[in-house]
């Protein structure tokens, strides 16, 4: 008897160890980041590292993500998730929508209406399914200990980096103006039309199932009134991809490959986010805290040491979705946060195209996924 009850609670105390020491290493990086910061007197991006945290935690606590909420819509007709990932962009859109249009210095995500962002979204979509997570998700989840995003995340930055490669001429390619309603209607009447676009959208995803409950309306407003927050320290809406794919181009970089010839990294911006660090470019900083903030929010729930590592096949899949989402973002000008959510928090019609052609990626990457044995 002593034997069965001493066996599991002799194997947990080495967990509970792992457990405190993920945490402990989670804070140390968190730590050194937020001293690097204070040392160069960024106190706008502390304060942008901070709300990054808080995203990751409440992302995975919450489990709040955009991959389920397409399949359930498509597969079942439950709306109810992807309306609420609609909502977050109409609350950043309180605030970015008016003052990037009244305010010097701020500026929205406004993108031209053509086939890069188009099949871009649609190749984003097959690659959420496949990985089974977004941008915001491969994130969380990989901060969150999941062996699946470890898979994913590193594909999803060299998707990112052989889209950077091509974008420049994808961008010679037809496209209809970009069209910002701020710009059409002036500052409040973009606002409003930002508003009835999207309360229509939401409507079509709600025409038939379940409401988002209360707890999925509070969740939505929450992340919304952060990236919002982001939006006013940064002087952009909040995006993830563009880190990523610094970071691919980063690790290039150090086994060889020279960028700095090539037609995106010779670009002013790209060129000066590939010769500083990762922690000067916003969207980077980001991303380290949305995934130290998730693992801060796992450790304490438990739940970083219990993921296992998916069959082979699912693997696969991982690394497939990861590179179709980062290429494909790196095309569309984002992916559900910088287009989606960025896009329509912008007033910007290709916001909302995007939706519709991730949806179209989406469909076919459901029926994608039994071939990877996933359910």
């Amino acid at each position: 008897m002593s034997t069965s009850i001493g066996t599991p609670h002799s194997a947990a105390l080495p967990r509970l160890g792992r457990g405190r020491a993920v945490a402990a290493g989670g804070l140390i990086a968190i730590a050194a980041i937020a001293y690097q910061l204070l040392t160069e007197h960024r106190i706008a991006s502390l304060g942008l590292f901070a709300l990054a945290l808080a995203l990751g935690a409440v992302f995975l606590l919450a489990e709040f993500g955009y991959t389920g909420a397409f399949r359930a819509w498509l597969r079942h007709g439950d709306g109810a998730a992807l309306a609420a990932g609609i909502l977050v962009a109409l609350v950043a859109a309180l605030v970015i929508v008016p003052v990037s249009a009244l305010v010097d210095g701020y500026g929205g995500f406004i993108a031209p209406i053509g086939l890069p962002v188009i099949g871009g979204a649609a190749l984003f979509g097959v690659g959420m399914q496949l990985a089974n997570g977004c941008g915001s998700g491969t994130l969380y989840a990989a901060g969150g200990g999941s062996r699946r995003m470890w898979v994913t995340l590193p594909f999803f930055c060299l998707g990112g980096l052989a889209g950077s490669l091509v974008l420049p001429a994808a961008l010679r390619l037809p496209a209809l103006p970009a069209v910002s309603l701020a710009a059409q209607f002036g500052p409040w009447g973009g606002l409003a039309a930002t508003l009835a676009l999207g309360a229509a959208l939401i409507a079509l995803v709600l025409r038939r199932g379940p409401r988002p409950t209360p707890r999925q309306i509070g969740i939505a407003v929450l992340i919304g009134a952060l990236a919002g927050g982001a939006f006013l320290l940064s002087g952009l809406p909040w995006g993830i991809t563009t880190g990523l794919t610094l970071w691919g181009a980063k690790i290039a970089s150090m086994l060889g490959a020279d960028l700095a010839h090539t037609t995106y990294w010779s670009w002013d911006g790209p060129k000066q986010d590939l010769a500083g660090s990762i922690l000067h470019q916003d969207s980077s900083l980001m991303d380290l805290g949305l995934i130290l903030g998730a693992t801060l929010a796992a450790s304490w729930r438990g739940s970083f040491l219990a993921q296992r590592v998916p069959p082979a096949r699912q693997l696969l899949a991982a690394a497939l979705g990861g590179l179709a989402m980062g290429f494909g973002a790196r095309l569309a000008f984002g992916c559900n946060i910088g287009a989606l959510v960025g896009g329509i928090a912008s007033g910007s019609l290709h916001g909302f195209v995007w939706f519709f052609a991730a949806l179209a990626g989406n469909w076919l990457g459901i029926r994608l996924r039994p071939r990877f044995g996933l359910a």
